[in-house]
């Protein structure tokens, strides 16, 4: 299991030292990451938190996981593992090939 947490559903006036002091009660928190938006820095309700122990993000899931907060049910997860930056998500696709190539070998003065 992972120390990772995702944490979705957060009112959007959440701060990071409001998550850091509601987590502090299953242990210690390494760090939080708040989600925003690239371009306007606006929150987007959601947030990574990492447990200092598994054991930890465990007693998380097991005390946060739809708790309410401002009237809020918030939904505490184990955090999948992030893609490489550049990573596609579908395979690449080919080109198609020109009808006056198909079918033609290639020599070196194709090139």
């Amino acid at each position: 299991m992972s120390k990772d947490l995702y944490v979705k559903n957060l009112p959007p006036e959440t701060t990071e030292e409001e998550l850091r002091k509601l987590f502090s009660v299953a242990g210690k928190v390494s760090y939080i990451h708040m989600g925003t938006d690239a371009k306007t820095g606006q929150f987007l309700e959601y947030a990574y938190v990492k447990m200092s122990s598994e054991a930890e993000a465990k007693e998380a899931i097991l005390c946060l996981d739809d708790a309410r907060i401002t009237n809020r049910q918030i939904s505490v997860t184990i955090a999948k593992p992030q893609k490489p930056a550049g990573t596609p998500n579908a395979p690449p696709v080919e080109k198609p090939v020109p009808a006056k190539q198909r079918g033609r070998r290639r020599n070196k003065t194709d090139r």
